[in-house]
């Protein structure tokens, strides 16, 4: 079941085109990763999707709530961890507060953060943060979540946490779409990748399909060894 879509976005800065006829869609529990060198309209993209900026044309359909995994996470550093999850859904969702702080436990085991819930992000490694951004993230029940360069702050070993927590989400239908430079990474958890170069897809498809593009910039990309 489709529950989001992007049709024919355009999206200028002054005479500067960002988005170039970009169309996407995603289905329940699909992952998907837009790839491309810096400056290609990647995180235009995530911001349009996620309505922190408007498209100059096009059509979006969001059925549900978007979630966002910011690059630097965006913890509030006075906060603790259970606090930073549970804020959101208790003060702009008015949900039950008990009810938030038994999800947040959860959420934590299933980062494997368990015990955590009273440190603070200036506690925590990078990989920690990024999972507990995920959580928080989770939290507010979005039907898709987004993620921008989720991995970039990182250096491998962390990477590979983050690696895991995403695959895992992948397996409970939950719906991603994740803005990424790494090729590699992008391999590992996608179902599809979209490749971006100025604001134009170049290719889409599995990593195998993208694999037999014969445009010089993706083979390129292609060819970046494996670093986790």
């Amino acid at each position: 079941m489709e529950i989001f879509s992007m049709e024919n976005i355009y999206k200028s800065y002054g005479d500067n085109l960002i988005l170039d006829d970009f169309s996407l869609r995603i289905n329940k529990g699909e992952t998907v990763s837009i790839i491309g060198p810096s400056g290609s309209g990647k995180s235009t993209v995530l911001r349009i999707a996620m309505g922190l900026e408007k498209q100059d044309g096009g059509e979006i359909v969001r059925r549900g709530d978007i979630g966002m995994v910011f690059q630097h996470f965006n913890l509030f550093p006075h906060m603790s961890v259970i606090k930073n999850i549970v804020d959101a859904p208790i003060r702009v969702q008015k949900r039950n507060k008990q009810e938030v702080y038994k999800e947040a436990r959860l959420l934590l085991k299933k980062m494997d953060l368990e015990g955590r819930e009273n440190a603070y992000p200036c506690e925590l490694s990078g990989g920690q943060a990024q999972r507990v951004a995920i959580a928080r993230a989770l939290c507010m029940k979005p039907s898709i979540l987004l993620f921008d360069e989720p991995t970039s702050a990182l250096d491998p070993s962390l990477t590979m946490e983050v690696v895991k927590v995403i695959k895992n989400l992948a397996t409970e239908d939950i719906s991603m779409l994740i803005v990424t430079h790494e090729m590699n990474f992008a391999k590992i958890v996608s179902d599809r990748i979209i490749f971006l170069q100025n604001g134009k897809i170049l290719g889409s498809g599995s990593y195998h399909e993208l694999c037999k593009e014969e445009n010089k910039i993706i083979r390129e990309f292609l060819k970046e060894p494996v670093q986790f």
